[in-house]
């Protein structure tokens, strides 16, 4: 445990930002199920609408440095990659 009055500060910020920076990836994580689940249910206006949606919240996790923006781009790149194949 911290001993100085800086440490026990940092400490505690650690734990709040270590909770809001889960429930981002949670976030992402749920989102990117929807899209996949609305594929896989072949339904294009669906999965566009949810696609939109998961770009959105993706690139917002990825702009708080939550993940980095490379991971961000692969995963926005993967979805569209899904959603275009039903498309066609």
């Amino acid at each position: 445990m911290a001993n100085h009055k800086s440490a026990i500060k940092r400490a505690r910020q650690n734990k709040v930002r270590r909770l809001r920076n889960k429930s981002y990836r949670t976030r992402v994580k749920n989102v990117s199920k929807e899209v996949r689940s609305a594929v896989m249910e072949n339904s294009l206006e669906v999965a566009q609408e949810k696609l939109r949606n998961a770009v959105s919240i993706i690139q917002k996790t990825a702009s708080k440095g939550v993940i980095h923006r490379n991971t961000a781009a692969r995963k926005i790149s993967r979805l569209y990659r899904l959603v275009n194949q039903i498309s066609s």
